[in-house]
């Protein structure tokens, strides 16, 4: 949250979706029902230190910490908030004062405060006296969000234990005190409201959110036969595909290898922000990633796919529309489809608050492609399409796949790409005659494999400022064979090097 888009919010003053609190110099008791109120209907924002007026009053420096730990440990107690439900905070810094900023995002359960429920409407909060509203915010609730379906006969050896001690390192690195670092497998999961009474049966299980992030493929099999997402290559065979992963795994996985796939077609492009220097192929395409497994409908066979054309990047999945037709940042209507697995995806630092990918994509497509912008569209179908590599952009137009197969090649995979084709004996590498032209698409390829030096220098070339780092990534090769490489490079008088040590690149010469 920027200290701008605190200004509009404040600007737009409270509503159904914006609450402001004083909390001077204590955390304001009243906030616990605003955020029980935001969870049970459609989530918010709330600013501590800023009047109902919209004065910004400011929170005292020096009150903060304790402010934060109370809202952490209270958000994690049973006997406060029921079920509990971990927030993110910021501070932010306006006007010369500080204020605390506290996104609430809608839950998939209904939330009470000390025993009691509250709703949100235009005027504020208010306590559900009323037992058939109760009711029907619970059956609300229950139909709406598939992810919620409880399962009584998984256990804990249905899950990957390996998924466990992953979420726990990405929370620790966003927060070295992230409750859920010192907590159980089995502690999370009843944390993350991944462990629920089902509503009509009585029986208490995991639910599908939890089969989803940590089941393991027996398991995913078992309770979601139909669940996949396909990951395609269509740059060269638009028929059929180049390259093709058929992803079964747990979303925790599928998010990897989904990149993964990313990585090996489709070009990098570096950008300065402010004096960072950022991968604009990575901000845009972990925002495609994350919005294709969380927010779709996992009842629907139709599977989620990631299709890698020759100039655009196509996903699809089924989804619950709250709206049809074009997505636009001026008609923006955020809303979860899978508010718990969204929830989960936060906490590893894996995307924002609601709305922001979108807004990312908006701000990054046109500096990844000139001029251009993301097509969303929602529907039964949620369909995006991001350019990546137009004519006359400046880019070879076949570097992604160009790309890809380096990776490949590199790997000494002994991948057979496709059919009959050029056999590099050394390599084991199978090409299609029409695939891969070495001199016209910018590779070149020495007659026992592929030449790392002279991709190195390629790369350098064409991104210049890249580091040690990213060339590994790029050619999957070893930190000492690109070293190795660089410095003949550099006695060649082909390349330098500028910058600090931590954040300065190479350069051709």
């Amino acid at each position: 949250m920027t200290t701008e888009q605190v200004k509009q919010l404040i600007a737009k003053g409270e509503g159904i979706e914006v609450e402001f609190k004083e909390s001077y110099n204590s955390l304001a008791r009243s906030v616990y029902e605003t955020i029980c109120a935001f969870l049970n209907r459609r989530g918010g924002h709330i600013l501590l230190g800023v009047k109902d007026d919209k004065t910004i009053t400011g929170v005292n420096e020096a009150s903060i910490p304790t402010q934060l730990d109370t809202l952490a440990k209270d958000m994690n107690n049973p006997q406060i908030i029921t079920p509990t439900f971990y927030l993110a905070t910021e501070v932010i810094d306006i006007d010369d004062k500080k204020i605390i900023y506290i996104y609430v995002p809608e839950s998939s359960q209904p939330h009470s405060y000390k025993g009691n429920t509250y709703d949100r409407n235009e005027d504020g909060d208010f306590k559900l006296s009323n037992q058939k509203l109760i009711t029907d915010l619970y059956i609300r609730k229950q139909e709406c969000y598939t992810e919620n379906k409880v399962f009584p006969y998984l256990d804990m050896s249905d899950f990957e234990d390996e998924q466990f001690e992953l979420a726990k390192k990405l929370v620790k690195t966003n927060r070295i005190d992230h409750p859920w670092g010192s907590m159980t497998n089995e502690e999370i999961l009843k944390s993350a409201r991944m462990k629920l009474k089902d509503a009509n049966t009585g029986k208490e299980g995991y639910t599908l959110a939890a089969a989803l992030l940590f089941g393991k493929e027996n398991t995913l099999a078992s309770v979601l036969p139909h669940y996949k997402t396909d990951a395609l290559c269509r740059i060269q065979d638009t028929e059929l595909y180049d390259d093709r992963d058929d992803i079964r795994c747990n979303l925790m996985g599928a998010y990897y290898r989904l990149l993964a796939f990313i990585h090996k077609y489709l070009p990098e492009r570096a950008y300065l922000e402010g004096t960072q220097r950022i991968s604009l192929r990575d901000m845009i395409f972990r925002e495609v990633v994350a919005n294709l497994l969380v927010h779709r409908e996992f009842s629907n066979a139709f599977p989620a796919t990631l299709t890698i054309y020759k100039d655009t990047v196509v996903t699809e999945n089924w989804n619950r529309p709250y709206m049809n037709g074009r997505i636009y940042l001026d008609n923006l209507k955020p809303h979860p489809k899978n508010p718990t697995i969204a929830n989960f995806f936060r906490q590893l630092g894996w995307m924002e608050e609601l709305g922001s990918g979108i807004r990312r994509m908006y701000k990054y497509c046109p500096l990844y492609v000139k001029n251009s912008t993301p097509v969303i569209e929602e529907g039964d179908v949620f369909k995006l399409v991001i350019p990546y590599n137009p004519i006359n952009d400046g880019i070879n137009e076949n570097e992604g796949v160009n790309g890809g197969i380096n990776e490949r090649v590199n790997q000494g995979e002994g991948v057979n790409y496709r059919n009959e084709g050029v056999n590099s004996e050394s390599e084991g590498v199978n090409y299609r005659n029409e695939g891969v032209n070495s001199e016209s698409e910018g590779v070149n390829y020495r007659n026992e494999g592929v030449n790392t030096k002279t991709l190195i220098l390629e790369i350098i070339t064409k991104n210049s400022g890249i580091n040690v780092i990213e060339l590994m990534e790029r050619l999957e090769r070893s930190k000492t064979t690109v070293e190795r490489h660089i410095r003949t490079l550099k006695s060649e008088g082909k390349i330098e090097f500028r910058g600090a040590p931590k954040t300065g690149g190479y350069y051709k010469l």
